[in-house]
């Protein structure tokens, strides 16, 4: 009976020593899914600031819609995709399926840009450069992020941009 027990005694602690070391074994977790996303707020100019890069008195447009076009190294669109804005001319351009192939090149702040497609309003639908909104607004990072369980975004600015009247009065002479 002593041999038995004395046999049977290592043998428990090897079951327990294997039991433990697993235990303490970290589950397995799905990869998170990183999202590349480009925000930004799309404006009306006043008439009273034509010409110039000022918003200001410049009001939000609804149903705007821009466009995000990305290149990869060969200088090839490798994504295209159009967004429109909130009722408080926001966008939020997720960009799905977006693949950097070129680990440098192909990075969202080299590779992509936001550019003004179209307005709804007819009495302010003509396109300006501010914020290089005509030839393709470059993202900036501003360093912020979305984090959930299983999820995170990166997001990047571009704009604000803006569209302008096709007609403004005259200004008055002083």
């Amino acid at each position: 009976m002593a041999r038995l027990i004395i046999s049977t005694v290592p043998f428990l602690f090897l079951i327990l020593a294997i039991h433990s070391t697993t235990a303490l074994e970290p589950v397995p977790q799905a990869p998170k899914a990183v999202d590349v996303v480009v925000e930004g707020v799309i404006y009306c100019q006043s008439c009273e600031y034509q010409g110039t890069w000022s918003l200001t008195k410049a009001k939000p447009i609804e149903a705007a819609t821009i466009s995000v076009i990305c290149k990869d190294h060969r200088n090839r669109v490798s994504y295209y995709k159009a967004f429109q804005t909130d009722k408080n001319g926001y966008f939020y351009a997720q960009l799905k399926d977006f693949k950097m192939s070129h680990s440098f090149l192909d990075h969202p702040l080299h590779s992509c840009k936001v550019k003004l497609v179209s307005s709804p309003i007819q009495s302010c639908n003509l396109l300006t450069n501010i914020n290089e909104g005509l030839y393709g607004a470059p993202l900036r990072f501003e360093d912020k992020r979305l984090v959930g369980s299983n999820y995170e975004a990166v997001i990047y600015a571009a704009g604000p941009l803006a569209f302008r009247p096709d007609s403004c009065a005259p200004k008055a002479e002083p």
